[in-house]
């Protein structure tokens, strides 16, 4: 019995991988990572190798809905509103949290759906950086800079925001609820004080020393 020699199209890597839908354009901000601040830091803090010097590894990003529970589930309204929120946003689909523990206080018991997240790598990641300084914070009511000690030893960077409506992709008037979020600034090889020296390079708004200035 002759073998079917036919051979099968190969499928495309490009097609099979959910990032490659994202924006072409090489971020600016790790354009002037790479052309100015990089060798910033390696002059200020005496690293002579480059791959000693501190770097944006990833954003997180965290809604947390627990206290929307409603039963064992999340409302579809507010499930789907948090989803499309950061998926307008970032550009890339959420995943669904789902508690590890119960907590009686908060009345969460393991397996519920408690928060919506996004991880942001790469492109998708400058990109949103870039939005954010530029176009999110200067929308928050009455802002008046970043809280800039807001830092782990490892120096990664947590800031919140109260409403999803800072964001120019966001329509408040189309919205269910109005809720908030996490967002996480995971750096590699680095500490508090390099990691304030990037960030503030790249230009977020941190608070200024009223005695300083």
């Amino acid at each position: 019995m002759a073998k079917d020699t036919t051979t099968k199209p190969k499928k495309s890597k490009q097609a099979d991988s959910p990032e490659d839908t994202g924006p072409r354009t090489t971020p600016r901000l790790k354009t002037r990572y790479d052309a100015e601040i990089g060798s910033k830091v390696g002059e200020k803090f005496g690293l002579k190798n480059p791959m000693q010097r501190p770097r944006l590894r990833a954003i997180v990003l965290n809604v947390n809905l627990g206290r929307h529970l409603e039963g064992t589930k999340l409302p579809p309204t507010v499930r789907q509103t948090a989803i499309e929120t950061l998926t307008k946003i970032t550009g890339q689909k959420p995943v669904v949290i789902k508690a590890k523990k119960s907590v009686s206080n908060f009345k969460v018991r393991e397996g519920y759906e408690t928060a919506i997240m996004v991880t942001l790598r790469r492109d998708r990641m400058w990109h949103f950086l870039d939005r954010l300084i530029n176009l999110a914070t200067p929308r928050i009511k009455d802002f008046r800079g970043l809280n800039d000690r807001a830092f782990d030893r490892q120096g990664n960077y947590s800031m919140g925001l109260t409403e999803q409506g800072v964001f120019p992709e966001i329509n408040m008037a189309e919205v269910n609820f109005t809720h908030g979020m996490n967002i996480n600034f995971i750096m590699s090889d680095s500490n508090p004080e390099m990691s304030r020296f990037v960030l503030g390079e790249l230009g977020m708004p941190f608070k200024k020393d009223e005695k300083a200035a």
